[in-house]
Formats: structure tokens, C-alpha cells, sequence
């Protein structure tokens, strides 16, 4: 089968990038596309925005680059479409409600149809010159319902537990870096949890493997290599605990007292003494000094977070580093809701009663901040800490960055500027 890519003209804020080319599980948003999709297409072509759809003649699928889907959900769409003799389109109901809840919120992807929303992916039987209009078909994302903890009515009026729905398949448009959250957070490291609760269930033989794989290696259920998956030439101290599904690549060095649950570690990563990372995705070459802590956090590849700073349902950008002793809140305290940049860079709900921040590539982050809900600090930012300056209430800018005005600021390069921009940095 064909592929036929439509390019996305936008790029994601802070990090100034299109989503195809941020990590979405430790993978380039294209990679992941290109996974999915080996076992159904053979070859592909690529249109640019100003490009109209090629005209072909054989079976082929068409999608927008900034879609994130697993391979659970592209083997359903694909099921059902070929049942057809005519176009279809990936469509949702409202009555799901982890698209509901998670997808929708903060997009600008989704094209409204009598009652269900369009996703940019679709199935044209014979080739694209077929003039039949795409009919939607809707695929259901299988939500079910997971919390963690009560939110009191003293601090939220409005909210009780703190739930997400989390869906056996995903399809989510990456249109805000929340979606980038969503989908490794909450599609990602909740979604790998729920499909491995979910076959246990289902498959008995299944079930007793990983009993007799616990029975023989000595360990409890969630710590053996069943659930556990650990690459080539890792060095794990026997004091780590580690309770799966986690998946942790090559290369890798965990140390004394690290605690890490449900999450997925890229390759040359070292993790130090007394960390916690939890339902998290850490990028290849990764570094993190004792104490740091990470939850429903993504760290791009080759990020450093220093010791003592707690990144808590935050996205950190490529070659970021992180101070040490820094805090990112993820509550309102005046319980109103938590808003952030949509699609089009307008302030929306984000339908989040917490949120932590984001921080986009080669940023350089002093130690002692304290950085509020949702605010966004754009990428090639160097933020220092100063007396009065500690507290990070709105969203920082490049040309906020405080190095330039540092005599020495020309050092640090504009790396990833916005579209359009024209860039002298004195190199």
C-alpha cells in the first residue's frame, strides 16, 4: 500500500519545531509514524502544504505528519476500511471520552461532521482519483477510567478524583506540547499499563508466563524481565527498585536507591543515586543527578535535570538543562482552571485540573526557580536566577533570555528560531 504524507505547516510552541520532529516515546514523531505503518505500506510520498494531493491509482493512506497513532489503533482503521469500496476517514464521537478528555482540548486538527470529529487520516481504496467524498467511520479509543489520588474540596471546589482516560488504542493530533504530555503520559506509560492489565485479563497463558517467569527469576511480578525489559550493557544496582511495564534501552546506568515505575528510559542514560522517575519517558543520553525526580514528565534526548528539582507532568525539550532545586507547580492554588496555548497559540482551558510547564530545546535553566502552572519557556532561553527573580508566572520568551545581556551571551546560539525569524547571533 501507498502512503502519501501531508505535511503540517505549523510548529509547536516553545519548541519552534513541527510535530514530526519531536519525540513522542522516545521516537521522532515521523519514526513512529514510519513503525506503525511498515507491516501495511511499501513505499510513501510527501506533500508540502502548498502542494495539492497527488492524483494515483492504487490503495493508499493518507495522513497529516503531526498525528500520533499506535499501532493497536492504525490495525482497527485499517480492519474496517478496506470493508469498503469507497474513501473513509479516521472520525470520532464525543461519547469518547478519552478524545473527549484529552484529544480534543487544545486542538486545531479536528474537522467537525454532523456529530463526529475528522482526523487528517484516511483510506482511499482505489487511489486518490476517486471522487467520492470520504465517508467517516469511528473508530473507538476504548477508554477506561484511571485516577491516582482525591483532590479535596477545600483546594478544588470544582473537581474530586483526579482521573485520566486512558484508551486501549490512540490516535491524538500534536497541535500543543499538552499533547505531547497526553500522548506519553496518558496514551503512553497509562496506555502500556492498561493494554498489559487488560491481556492478563484475557489471556490465561499469558498470565501464568509471567507467574513462572517471577517464580524462576526470584522476584515480585512487576519486577521481572516478563515486565521489565532492559537493553545491552546496562549497570543496575541491586538496591533499585523497578516494577514494570517498563522498557529501559542500552547503555543505560541506574544507581543506588532509584525508584522507577512505569516508565520508558532511552539508550546512554544515567539515572543517580536517590532518584524517582514515575510513569515518565526520558530521552537517549539523559543524564540525572542524585534526587531528581520525574512525574507523567518527558525529557527529550540528551536533557540534564539537576539534583533536588521535581518535574511533575512537564515536557523538557532537546539539550535542556535543568538547575538544580528547581520546582514546577502543576496546581492552581485559587482553583481556577488551568489554561494553555492551543493550536494557534491562544490561551484555552486545557481541561486539566494540574499541569505542569514546558520548556523548550537548548535551554539553560539556573537553579531556584519556582515555575508556575502551564507557562511555557521558549527554546534557546538562559534563565538565572537573581534576588526578584525566582518565580516564573508567565511565559518566557526568547527575547526575554537573560543572556542577552551578557557580555558573553553570544555564546550561547539561536538554535531553533520561529518561522521567519532571521537569526544573528554574532557567529
Amino acid at each position: 500500500m501507498l502512503k502519501i504524507i501531508l505535511k503540517s505547516a505549523n510548529v509547536i510552541p516553545p519548541f519552534n519545531e513541527p510535530a514530526r520532529d519531536l519525540r513522542i516515546q522516545n521516537k521522532p514523531l515521523w519514526l513512529a509514524q514510519r513503525d506503525v505503518l511498515a507491516p501495511y505500506t511499501h513505499r510513501e510520498i510527501e506533500v508540502l502544504p502548498s502542494q495539492e494531493l497527488p492524483k494515483v491509482n492504487e490503495a493508499c493512506l493518507v495522513y497529516r505528519d503531526n498525528l500520533f497513532f499506535d499501532a493497536d489503533y492504525l490495525s482497527e482503521f485499517i480492519r474496517q476500511a478496506v470493508q469498503f469500496d469507497h474513501p473513509v476517514r479516521a472520525a470520532f464521537s464525543m461519547d469518547d471520552a478519552a478524545f473527549r478528555e484529552h484529544c480534543l482540548p487544545l486542538s486545531v486538527s479536528y474537522q467537525q461532521a454532523g456529530d463526529v470529529y475528522c482526523a487528517d487520516l484516511w483510506y482511499y481504496p482505489h487511489g486518490t482519483q476517486q471522487q467520492a467524498e470520504a465517508e467517516p467511520i469511528v473508530i473507538p479509543l476504548l477508554a477506561r477510567e484511571i485516577g491516582y489520588y482525591n483532590v479535596p474540596t477545600y483546594m478544588a471546589a470544582n473537581w474530586g478524583d483526579l482521573v485520566y482516560q486512558v484508551p486501549l488504542r490512540s490516535l491524538i493530533a500534536i497541535d500543543s506540547w499538552v499533547h505531547i504530555f497526553v500522548a506519553d503520559s496518558v496514551f503512553g506509560m497509562f496506555g502500556r499499563g492498561a493494554r498489559f492489565e487488560d491481556r492478563l485479563e484475557k489471556d490465561l497463558l499469558f498470565k501464568l508466563s509471567v507467574l513462572a517467569r517471577a517464580l524462576y527469576e526470584g522476584k515480585q511480578v512487576l519486577e521481572c524481565s516478563k515486565v521489565v525489559k532492559i537493553g545491552r550493557n546496562c549497570v543496575i544496582d541491586p538496591t533499585a527498585v523497578i516494577h514494570g511495564p517498563t522498557l529501559i534501552g542500552d547503555n543505560v546506568t541506574i544507581n543506588a536507591g532509584v525508584v522507577i515505575e512505569n516508565c520508558t528510559i532511552g539508550n546512554n542514560v544515567n539515572i543517580s543515586q536517590g532518584c524517582q522517575l514515575m510513569l515518565s519517558v526520558v530521552g537517549d543520553g539523559t543524564f540525572l543527578p542524585f534526587r531528581a525526580s520525574l512525574f507523567m514528565t518527558t525529557i527529550m534526548e540528551n536533557g540534564m535535570v539537576a539534583q533536588n528539582t521535581c518535574l511533575q507532568m512537564c515536557v523538557i525539550g532537546r539539550n535542556t538543562f535543568i538547575g538544580a532545586g528547581n520546582t514546577f507547580t502543576d496546581f492552581n492554588l485559587l482553583s481556577a482552571e488551568v489554561k494553555a496555548r492551543d493550536g494557534n497559540g491562544v490561551l484555552r482551558s486545557s481541561n486539566r485540573p494540574v499541569l505542569g510547564g514546558c520548556v523548550g530545546h537548548n535551554c539553560r535553566i539556573g537553579s531556584g526557580f519556582v515555575i508556575y502552572p502551564a507557562r511555557m519557556i521558549e527554546s534557546d532561553v538562559v534563565l538565572l536566577a537573581s534576588e526578584g527573580k525566582r518565580i516564573i508566572d508567565r511565559d518566557v520568551t526568547y527575547e526575554q533570555s537573560d543572556h542577552h545581556r551578557l557580555k558573553s551571551g553570544y555564546l550561547h546560539r539561536r538554535l531553533y528560531p520561529r518561522p521567519g525569524e532571521v537569526v544573528d547571533d554574532g557567529w
